[in-house]
């Protein structure tokens, strides 16, 4: 028989209990096999369903019945003796990326939903829960730009605006602060003005590798491989990612600067200046992998969006922290 009808409007929004449907086929344990099959003929013609679900007198789930397996049993054994004992369930107050971290490894056509004293109170399929988590994977990669998950193809104009204008803002505040740590060494780059040229590279490499990282630790955090307490092992991980790839490329960029300060006569040595090149892509690269993890974290411990505000944190950091290293050290070693 029909389960009564689940109270979705009564559940916040992206909640499993916005998705849920009433379970149809709901029996008590004590059924037997033959009136099972004469109940399912006729709920058959209602709605589509996969499972059947066996609950008590108080309305808690005892277990889930396939149709595979009413066509398997004889007509006179009772649900109880042969349903699948505690079954998953979703809760219906659970946030939907909660249930998409849970059940992106199950793939069942349908999850039954209890509430804290395991009463069943609806089903939620999993075509909608897929539906729901194409939406967050195709809205990450526009928050990492200031583009808002609401925002779709036809939002008006105005309310595109608001969406995007403060990120830009933010952004332009942060260029600011890079464009001041650069002018703090207006004097270095007036006499040493090779380093101009790397600046660029510098920048682009670390923040390269700084999204690198940073995507990793978005995916993990949305399938929930990547947790508070758990993420020393990625960080190590990432941060020795880093320090390799900073490396090797500083080991190019290093040779690059060298045959471009030596082209260009620099009075300085070409030899130190390829080096500075070395460790300061090194050190960016090596900070870049370490923050791609740090700052989503330290973004979701303080309730931020990580997807919309970890790009531009991460890239105003590195950008400062980079440059600041390779223009201090230049000055320090070289004037």
């Amino acid at each position: 028989m029909p389960a009564p009808a689940a109270e979705t409007s009564s559940y916040p929004e992206l909640t499993v209990g916005r998705l849920m449907e009433p379970p149809i086929a709901v029996f008590p344990p004590s059924l037997t096999v033959a009136a099972a099959t004469e109940q399912v003929r006729q709920l058959a013609a209602q709605r589509l369903f996969t499972y059947a679900y066996v609950k008590d007198d108080a309305g808690v789930l005892l277990g889930v019945i396939t149709m595979r397996d009413l066509l398997l049993h004889e007509k006179d054994e009772r649900l109880g003796d042969f349903m699948l004992r505690q079954p998953f369930a979703l809760r219906p107050d659970m946030t939907l990326m909660d249930a998409i971290r849970q059940t992106v490894n199950k793939h069942f056509p349908a999850y039954p939903v209890c509430n804290e004293q395991g009463v069943l109170v609806g089903i939620v399929r999993g075509s909608k829960l897929f539906e729901q988590q194409t939406i967050e994977i195709s809205a990450q990669a526009g928050s990492m730009v200031g583009v808002e998950k609401e925002e779709r193809v036809g939002t008006t104009l105005l309310q595109s605006l608001k969406f995007r204008h403060p990120w830009l803002q933010f952004n332009l505040l942060t260029a600011f602060i890079a464009a001041a740590v650069v002018g703090i060494f207006e004097d270095t780059i007036g006499r040493i003005t090779v380093l101009a040229v790397f600046l660029p590279v510098l920048s682009g490499q670390s923040g390269n590798t700084g999204c690198q990282s940073l995507a990793v630790a978005l995916r993990g955090m949305t399938l929930g491989e990547l947790k508070p307490g758990g993420a020393s092992r990625v960080l190590v991980k990432e941060a020795a990612l880093g320090l390799a790839n900073g490396a090797l490329v500083g080991i190019t960029a290093g040779i690059g600067m060298y045959f471009y300060a030596t082209w260009q006569h620099t009075a300085e040595s070409p030899f130190k200046l390829g080096a500075i090149v070395f460790l300061a892509m090194s050190f960016s690269c090596f900070l870049s992998g370490v923050s791609g993890v740090m700052v989503p974290l330290a973004l979701k411990k303080f309730g931020a969006d990580t997807a919309a505000a970890s790009r531009m944190v991460l890239t105003a950091g590195t950008d400062i922290a980079s440059m600041g290293f390779f223009l201090g050290m230049a000055t320090i070693c070289l004037l």
